[in-house]
């Protein structure tokens, strides 16, 4: 589940170059919630994600047209939806595979910003191309394989299962670690460096947290 060329959508959404000097550029609190259909079968991924305070701060600039200090809801929805319009060219950073079968997505319809407290948070369910049965070897991944953005899953509830069938459940596998050396190396990227050199890709594929999904 690697993806060349998969550079940080997130930032070319808000026009790039949020003043980050390092890999990652950009910090996410996420969380993950599996929508089930009627037939039992996965139909949609739901994620939140909150990003960081410095990038929130890049991301707003401009946004309060009334300069009352406020961000509303229709001051946010033009950056939501260049958010999910950007975001599908690099597959959302959302991998859901059953065994040898990969999940399609269709473009979201439901999503919106929140912000709060001096970050801003994505809302949007990413509604399967089709329904897929959770088998043997489920798993759901939100990674960006150049770590230009590091996903951090929230540790009191990273996954959610939502009408699920009786027997299903959700387990969160931390990332691994890497050494110091890989980690000065990736923090010493300039930020106009989207793609990492191939002898880095690995190591940040070490970085994925991995979500696995199972149905007695």
């Amino acid at each position: 589940m690697r993806f060349a060329n998969s550079a940080i959508a997130i930032a070319i959404l808000v026009a790039s170059g949020a003043g980050a000097t390092a890999h990652p550029h950009i910090i996410v609190d996420a969380r993950a919630e599996i929508v089930f259909n009627v037939d039992g079968k996965m139909a949609a991924i739901r994620n939140i994600w909150q990003f960081d305070e410095a990038f929130t701060a890049f991301a707003i600039q401009g946004l309060d047209g009334d300069g009352d200090g406020t961000l509303t809801d229709e001051e946010l929805a033009p950056l939501a939806k260049v958010n999910v319009e950007s975001l599908q060219e690099f597959g959302f950073f959302t991998y859901l595979a059953a065994g040898k079968e990969e999940a399609t997505f269709s473009p979201p319809d439901e999503y919106w910003l929140e912000f709060y407290d001096g970050r801003l948070t994505l809302f949007y369910t990413l509604p399967l191309g089709a329904p897929l049965a959770v088998g043997p070897d489920t798993t759901l991944e939100i990674f960006d394989p150049e770590y230009y953005v590091a996903f951090n899953f929230v540790p009191d509830a990273p996954v959610g299962l939502v009408d699920a069938p009786a027997g299903c459940d959700a387990t969160y596998q931390q990332p691994g670690e890497i050494d110091a050396q890989t980690m000065t190396i990736l923090g010493s990227l300039p930020a106009d460096q989207r793609d990492l050199p191939p002898e880095l890709q690995d190591a940040a594929a070490d970085l994925a947290s991995l979500i696995r999904v199972a149905c007695k």
